[in-house]
């Protein structure tokens, strides 16, 4: 009998927070390897690795029985989704500062809470598509449509990686509410494993000895399509830390969206922002300019001001219900 969809909404917000945390860890350590390995190579390893974790949290949760799957092409759809999020994002990165990149990757909510309409069947009121568009006017002045240029090192169309990445992402977590009915989330965070290897090994295949890669000066281009090398003995306990993390992540994440409402999980996702801000001036001494903490501001307080408008739909919904057995 298939599994029902929770709602947990405090369970929910715990998980979203806790991969929250371990996203910040993720993206610090993919930026500070992104210098000496491709980055379908730190994919592929995270990726080998994370799945030996996560096929001992399926386990844990019922054993192997529950990775079958009646619905193979949703699930394939949400990894080849969660695939372009995540490449995209990692690719930004590399030129990016950390703080910059995950700012405008926070239009995800934003995409989530609009999608949530056709896709879910989600009712969004007017002030809520409000709080969307100056969501959106803030990631539009992170572009800095005034300037003729993104930045001294910084093409424009990189800027526009990361809200690429904040859309694929959108739709990944909506998939993960509806197949959240039938799949455990150890099940989900396998299938997406398993599909990050497979891209991984087929960049590999194709670009692996970093052909594509010569002659290029684009910081970009060289850590998407650099050869693979065997790693320094010094990296091995980070790759592995990236393994171990890629499981909590993928566990987190498909545990929150199953057990909790889009609307209500989404907002939450901002408490990534200030970790990127401190993981970035730790390691690099990156801070935000203005336009990154205008767009900031806007994209942040839309966030919680659409939270605010769905809690209280929730209680009004609560109070009614409670009236209704009186």
């Amino acid at each position: 009998m298939p599994e029902l969809i929770h709602n947990r909404p405090a369970a929910g917000i715990a998980f979203i927070i806790a991969g929250m945390a371990a996203i910040s860890i993720n993206d610090m350590l993919i930026k500070q390897l992104s210098g000496g390995y491709p980055l379908h190579q730190l994919v592929f390893t995270r990726s080998a690795i994370g799945l030996v974790f996560s096929l001992a949290l399926v386990q844990m949760e019922g054993g192997w029985t529950i990775l079958k799957t009646r619905q193979p092409g949703l699930h394939l759809l949400r990894g080849i989704m969660v695939v372009l999020s995540n490449m995209s994002f990692f690719v930004a990165l590399a030129v990016i500062p950390l703080a910059d990149a995950t700012a405008l990757f926070f239009a995800a909510p934003l995409f989530i809470t609009v999608l949530s309409i056709p896709i879910l069947g989600e009712k969004v009121g007017p002030l809520r598509i409000g709080a969307v568009l100056v969501g959106f006017a803030g990631v539009l002045i992170m572009q800095r449509p005034w300037a003729s240029s993104a930045g001294p090192e910084t093409d424009r169309l990189v800027l526009l990686l990361p809200v690429f990445a904040a859309l694929t992402y959108a739709l990944l977590q909506l998939m993960t509410r509806k197949l959240g009915a039938t799949s455990k989330a150890s099940a989900l965070s396998v299938y997406i494993q398993v599909i990050f290897i497979l891209v991984s090994l087929g960049f590999w295949l194709v670009a692996g000895d970093g052909r594509f890669a010569e002659g290029s000066d684009n910081a970009s281009i060289i850590f998407l399509l650099r050869a693979w090398v065997w790693p320094a003995s010094g990296d091995w306990g980070v790759l592995i830390g990236l393994g171990l993390n890629s499981a909590v992540i993928g566990y987190c994440l498909a545990q929150a969206y199953r057990l909790a409402d889009v609307a209500t999980v989404a907002p939450f996702e901002y408490v990534l922002m200030p970790m990127a801000v401190f993981w970035g001036w730790f390691f690099w001494a990156e801070l935000p300019d203005l336009a990154v903490w205008a767009g900031m501001a806007m994209i942040v307080s839309s966030g919680l001001f659409v939270f605010l408008r769905e809690q209280r739909k929730a209680r009004k919904i609560a109070r009614s219900a409670i009236r209704s057995r009186i």
